[in-house]
Formats: structure tokens, C-alpha cells, sequence
């Protein structure tokens, strides 16, 4: 099968540790050019690509068939725009965009232009998250009545970085929050209500810094929760259900596997240890669970059939939106204190 050219738009954090390196060890993509105002730290990861000032010295070139967007959630929008326009395909660092009607738009200039349009939503790739698909697959639990994620940290000062800025996408809900979010709609579906508590609590938040959503289905509760001051982090999830629960502490590794250089294939990637295995209890029996293997790279390979075979995205752009809308319905709850139908 013949390579993918592809192109990285933006290179600070997310396309240096998360993109770069996956795309990388996936063999039937090949990274020719980069967007970028860094050379020498795009030179150190990929040493064979382009280093180009302008986006449009992407568009121009008529070998690129994917860009991957990975700047700044404000530019997702009008960069995404003009790629489809030119007639390339796009994976957008999530979140998908700041708005529904952003999102709405995007999808259309895919479906007119014949591209397809995916967001990088790779914690649907994280091990635990992984594990917990199998196991209500499998109806380990019987009916799941109660569902909780935590994505916490301990981050007492205010950094002056974009993410943490008073500005349209910013904060940790379209950070964070928009993967449990992703996570939670891929497990359940679309929600009755939602009802959100986000608020900036640190001393000199711009943007808000703590998060949590309660997804309403029914009886069932969808529990998303994220902070910023925390020292001592509980459970990452606790799944209840008519026949059992399930507790999984820790995260993923694949992370900071990426952070130290290294990349999808090698030795123990996306393990956990023994010791990080989560716990399932039914009745008077308690057990480890082994953890399934983490896989980043999946998402990359599910594009490339995407593009080469026309099979379903691995994220698909109405998915994403939903991540959007929840967003959108949570700051609606929050800032009126209310619950609010997701119709």
C-alpha cells in the first residue's frame, strides 16, 4: 500500500509528543512537511520532514493528502476550513472546535468536498478505558446504574499558556473534560439531560479549572469529573452495576511512554503493571482484572483505511460534535444552575 503524505500543522506539545511519534509507527503514513516556527525541534523529531512558515505552503502542495491539525482549539475552526476547501483530509486535535455551529460547519465542507474529517480523540485508546469496553461488552456487571470518571492533577499556578487563558476553548472542560466526555458518549450514547458545576478555583484563574457533569440516562447517572488542586487522587473509575463494580485507579501509560521518546510497537507498550490492574467485585468474590493492551496507534491505522479503503473513521465528526454540544450544555447547567435536555 502506497504511503500517505501527510502534513502536522503545529508543533508544541500535542504534535510533538502525541502526533508525530504515532503517525510515525504507523507504516502507511509518511510525514513530509510541518507547520511550524521551530525548525530545530521538529528537525529532532523529524528529521526528513519540511519545515514550512505558512499553512498554505500546505495546501499547495498536491502530494499531501492528510493534515492534522494541532494548534490552538481557537484556530481548529479556520484552519480546518481552508483544508477541506483545498481538498484535504483533516484530523483535528480534539476538541473538534469551540462551538456546535463551528463543528456543524466543518462537517458539511467534508461532506461537499468529498474529505474525510476526524478528531484525535486517542483516550478511547487508553488501556483502563479500553478494559472497561471489554467488560460491559461482555456484561460483566449486569446493568451499569452508576459510572464515574475522574481526570484530576495538582496544578496550583496559573501558567501563562493558551490553555489557561480567558479565551473562547480554553479551560480544563475543553481540555480535559472533553475526553471523559468522548469517553462516556462512546459507552452510553447521547444523554437525557446534563446537569455541570465548572468553575475557576485556583487564585488568579482566567478559565475555569474544575469541572463535573452528571450525564442523566434514565435511573442511570454518568458522573465525568476533573480538578486541578488535588494532591491525593481517588479511584480513575468506579463502574456500578446490578451485578457488580468495577474500580481502576491509576492512568494510562502511553503518555508518558511518548514524553520519554518512545513510540507504538515497542517492548510493554500501553502495559500496565500487575499491581495497576483494576478490581472487579460480585457478590463475595474480588478479583484483578488483567488490563487490555493500550493502543494510540489504532486511531492512526483506522485513518489510514479511512482514506485507502473508505471504512468508518475511527472518531467520526458528528461523534466529536456531541463532545461539543455536551460542552456547550454543561456551561449552559453551570452558569444557570439548572439541568438541561440534551434535545
Amino acid at each position: 500500500m502506497e504511503q500517505i503524505k501527510c502534513a502536522i500543522v503545529g508543533f508544541g506539545f500535542s504534535g510533538a509528543t502525541f502526533h508525530a511519534p504515532v503517525m510515525k509507527a504507523v507504516k502507511d503514513m509518511h510525514i513530509t512537511k510541518v507547520v511550524s516556527s521551530n525548525p530545530e525541534k521538529v528537525k529532532h523529531t523529524l528529521p526528513d520532514a519540511e519545515v514550512v512558515p505558512v499553512i498554505e505552503d500546505v495546501f499547495d502542495d498536491n502530494e499531501i493528502e492528510l493534515v492534522v491539525i494541532t494548534t490552538p482549539n481557537e484556530f481548529h475552526y479556520p484552519m480546518a476550513m481552508k483544508a477541506l476547501n483545498a481538498g484535504k483530509h483533516v484530523v483535528l486535535e480534539k476538541p473538534f472546535a469551540v462551538s456546535v455551529s463551528e463543528c456543524e460547519e466543518l462537517i458539511h465542507a467534508a461532506e461537499q468536498n468529498g474529505c474525510l474529517l476526524s478528531v484525535y480523540h486517542n483516550r478511547r485508546f487508553d488501556n483502563d478505558f479500553l478494559t472497561i469496553q471489554k467488560l460491559l461488552k461482555n456484561d460483566a456487571l449486569g446493568e451499569v446504574v452508576t459510572y464515574e470518571a475522574h481526570y484530576d492533577r495538582f496544578r496550583s499556578e496559573v501558567r501563562e499558556r493558551w490553555r489557561e487563558q480567558d479565551k473562547k476553548g480554553s479551560g480544563i472542560l475543553f481540555d480535559l473534560g472533553s475526553h471523559l466526555i468522548d469517553q462516556a458518549l462512546t459507552l452510553f450514547g447521547e444523554p437525557d439531560s446534563v446537569m455541570a458545576d465548572v468553575v475557576a478555583q485556583r487564585e488568579g484563574a482566567k478559565t475555569d479549572d474544575y469541572f463535573h457533569l452528571v450525564l442523566k440516562y434514565g435511573k442511570k447517572r454518568v458522573i465525568l469529573h476533573g480538578g486541578s488542586l488535588v494532591h491525593k487522587h481517588g479511584p480513575r473509575y468506579q463502574i456500578h452495576g446490578m451485578e457488580g463494580s468495577y474500580v481502576k485507579w491509576g492512568i494510562d501509560p502511553q503518555e508518558d511512554a511518548l514524553k520519554k521518546g518512545h513510540i507504538p510497537g515497542e517492548s510493554g507498550w500501553g502495559e500496565d503493571s500487575e499491581q495497576s490492574y483494576g478490581t472487579l467485585t460480585t457478590g463475595d468474590n474480588e478479583k484483578k482484572v488483567r488490563t487490555v493492551q493500550g493502543a494510540y496507534h489504532h486511531y492512526y491505522e483506522g485513518i489510514v483505511r479511512s482514506i485507502k479503503e473508505k471504512a468508518p473513521a475511527p472518531v467520526t465528526a458528528h461523534e466529536a460534535l456531541n463532545v461539543i454540544k455536551c460542552i456547550e450544555l454543561a456551561l449552559e447547567s453551570s452558569e444557570n444552575n439548572r439541568t438541561v435536555e440534551w434535545k
